[in-house]
């Protein structure tokens, strides 16, 4: 049997995941899902990079890092563009089928915590939050458990002659990232003496805005639909996304800022 673009790709499995539950269905509810089921598709697509990004550092593929770092950063400004069409839903419009939503909330996206434990922003708290039946609980704790981006990028650089601590190299890697003044030293030297290198440290300080601005464009999102709500999750809503404004992934990166 010849293979087809729909038996491929699965297209008709996939244009039958869209199930509203208002009843009659409300117009926008689609748009609702489609919009989130593409959100957990870019994340599953973001930690593949990411593989391939760790992959070539611990093989010293510079170059080969930065080409997927580049992509990672392509996707996360996809993630944010998203939200534009979102924007188009009017608050009566989410209101008329919010409460379908029941206790299900964007908190409960397993995939983004193993994004964000991955990038470095590790805790206990989360993993603790994510009951044991939760689908993908088990790779959220192998995330917990293994080095983070950071990690594997203090060992590249110390292979190439950087003078990373050993107290940063053996760290416990379920720990989340924290600023590092040798760290820092070390990585204001790449700024200096290796272009190339600096290409790379950028890129990732351009992912790390990236997370940040969806997280901003998140908050503002819930804002103007739901204001001062609860939110579905049974969290305070947009105070609660407020908090988890600005705490960079790479704090080494923003720190030397001012030493340049």
């Amino acid at each position: 049997m010849t293979l087809t673009y729909h038996d491929y790709l699965g297209i008709p499995e996939i244009l039958e995941l869209q199930t509203p539950r208002s009843e009659p269905a409300e117009h926008d509810e689609t748009l609702f899902i489609i919009i989130h089921q593409t959100y957990e598709l870019w994340f599953k697509q973001f930690l593949h990079e990411q593989d391939m990004a760790e992959k070539c550092l611990r093989s010293d593929d510079l170059w080969g890092c930065i080409a997927t770092l580049k992509r990672m950063r392509m996707i996360l400004k996809t993630l944010v563009q998203q939200v534009d069409i979102l924007e188009t839903m009017t608050p009566l419009s989410f209101v008329s089928f919010r409460d379908r939503l029941d206790t299900a909330s964007g908190f409960q996206s397993v995939q983004f915590r193993i994004i964000e434990f991955r990038l470095g922003h590790k805790r206990q708290r989360i993993l603790d939050m994510t009951g044991k039946d939760v689908p993908l609980r088990e790779d959220l704790e192998r995330a917990m458990d293994q080095p983070s981006l950071m990690d594997v990028l203090n060992g590249f650089l110390a292979r190439m002659g950087c003078d990373i601590p050993k107290e940063v190299l053996d760290r416990d890697v379920r720990d989340a990232t924290a600023a590092h003044e040798g760290v820092q030293a070390e990585l204001l030297k790449m700024y200096r003496e290796r272009p190339d290198v600096s290409v790379l440290l950028e890129l990732l300080t351009d992912i790390d805005e990236g997370i940040q601005e969806w997280r901003y464009r998140h908050v503002k999102l819930a804002e103007r639909t739901i204001g001062a709500k609860i939110g579905t999750g049974g969290s305070d809503g947009v105070e609660f996304l407020k908090r988890t404004l600005f705490t960079p992934l790479f704090p080494d990166l923003w720190a030397i800022r001012s030493e340049m």
